[in-house]
This record gives C-alpha cells, structure tokens and sequence, in this order.
C-alpha cells in the first residue's frame, strides 16, 4: 500500500511524456487505469484524448463522463471543459443552467476562464435563470459535488 502512490505518480508522469511524443495510445494505457482508480488528473486527460480522438475514437460522451468525475472531485480545470460541453450541447443536451453552474463553480474553485464563461452563458439566459444556476451552484459545492443537478 506504502508503494501505490509513487507507482500511480509515475505511471501518470509515462502516461503524460507518451502523450507529449504523440503516443496516446500508451497515454491512455497508463491513465486509464488511474482514473478508474479515482486520479483526477489522469480523469482529466482521459476525457481530453476523447474529446480531441487521440488514440480513441472522438466521443463526447465518454468526455462528460470523465469531466463529471474529475469535477466532482473539485477539478476546477475539468469544472470549466464541462461547463462548456453543456454550453455547446456535446456529450449532453445543451443547458444553459448547467453550463453557467458549472462555469460559476469554476470561477469561484479559482478558474479564471469560467467567471468569463459564465458571462458568456449568461447573455443566453434570464434572470430566473441565472438565478437557478447560481442556487445550483451553491447546492453543488455545499453537497461536496454530490448535488449537482444532472
């Protein structure tokens, strides 16, 4: 148990120099592993090889799958790439409540893109809507990422 942490941090650093040279499939054999294991940051850069098809087939929704776990994990990076997968309907049913929530928690986890973002979002919606993100945002972090409105 004393040696997971070192192998999990080496077998992340393999993943990410395989993927710098261009060989994501090896990237994805070292990462997915870690990220069914709980690593955020291995869900992280699983989600970005099926988002860009880096040695997978592009599938969005294999993305939101993966940003969905980091996020709940208070990822702030994954946070911002989910709002915008809702913003733009990829993976999900485009939701502007969602994206702005989503971008909002982003920017408050320290994101700086996502108070942009949710600006952005926000020039889509209503006031009653903005209003519900925000309440979803609040419920969401309150709920350490367990109530999050999907």
């Amino acid at each position: 148990m004393l040696f997971a942490a070192p192998i999990s941090a080496q077998d992340f650093e393999k993943g990410l120099e395989a993927a710098q040279s261009g060989d994501f499939e090896t990237a994805l054999k070292k990462w997915a592993p870690l990220a069914d294991a709980g690593d955020s940051s291995a869900q992280f850069n699983v989600a970005l090889l099926y988002g860009n098809g880096w040695g997978v087939p592009q599938d969005y929704k294999e993305v939101v799958k993966w940003y969905i776990l980091a996020t709940e994990q208070g990822d702030a990076a994954a946070q911002f790439n989910l709002g915008n997968m809702y913003n733009k309907g990829q993976g999900v049913l485009a939701d502007f409540i969602i994206a702005h929530m989503w971008s909002n928690i982003a920017a408050a986890n320290g994101n700086e893109p996502g108070a942009e973002n949710r600006e952005l979002i926000a020039k889509n919606m209503t006031p009653e809507d903005i209003s519900q993100a925000q309440t979803m945002a609040k419920v969401c972090m309150n709920s350490n990422y367990e109530k999050c409105g999907y």
